[in-house]
């Protein structure tokens, strides 16, 4: 896909969803603040292409205390850092609305790799680790990082960050515009059915089509 349509329609529509979704806005920051106070928003490092840092925001899911000075920690199912509120917002991705923001200032797209703090500790890792240093990395942030992606939809939630590149190295590869607006429709339906915090199949049948091309190329 040429570089200019995709700005393009990254722009356009994330100016779109920034006008329609601010009624949420409103609602969740006033939700947030009766659940935990301030503050509402939640600003992070991000690793963006070419491995350049941005400032990532999202509505904050979790307890003030949620980052160490040792790096970010991988939230695992049930996590008790994140808040009542934070619940809703994660299972349905709506604490990555300000994140539109991001994607207008040209810091994100609708579709790519998933925006990644520089140091993270898994949950299957003993400690946290650069990035950079994960096999694929350089390869995998040769495009702008995405709000989702086929690793978001189509990955399992635990794996290791480096079958996790495999996906977005595979996206890079075949990326066009009829696949961000197939992965964009099925993130809605994710949305729609609270199931971004699932650590096993996002779907039963729809969807799992491309799940199977994507992993029997994988293979």
């Amino acid at each position: 896909m040429k570089n200019w349509i995709k700005r393009i329609f990254d722009y356009v529509f994330s100016v779109i969803g920034l006008i329609l979704s601010l009624p949420l806005w409103i609602i969740i920051a006033f939700l947030i603040l009766l659940d935990e106070g301030s503050p509402i928003f939640y600003f992070q490092d991000r690793i963006g292409k070419n491995g350049i840092i941005f400032k990532g925001i999202k509505f904050r899911s979790m307890v003030k205390t949620g980052e160490t000075p040792a790096g970010f920690i991988q939230a695992e199912e049930n996590d008790i850092r994140v808040t009542k509120i934070g619940e809703i917002l994660r299972a349905t991705a709506m604490d990555e609305l300000p994140q539109l923001w991001n994607i207008v200032k040209g810091e994100m797209s609708f579709v790519g790799p998933r925006a990644l703090v520089p140091r993270e500790k898994q949950a299957n890792e003993a400690i946290a680790r650069s990035v950079f240093d994960v096999p694929g990395f350089s390869e995998r942030s040769k495009i702008k990082p995405g709000l989702t992606g086929v690793a978001q939809v189509f990955a399992p939630r635990d794996i290791n960050r480096e079958d996790k590149f495999r996906y977005d190295i595979w996206y890079i590869k075949n990326q066009s515009l009829f696949l961000d607006l197939y992965l964009i429709i099925l993130s809605f339906l994710v949305t729609f059915k609270r199931g971004w915090e699932v650590r096993s199949d996002k779907f039963d049948s729809l969807g799992n089509t491309l799940k199977r091309r994507i992993e029997s190329q994988l293979s």
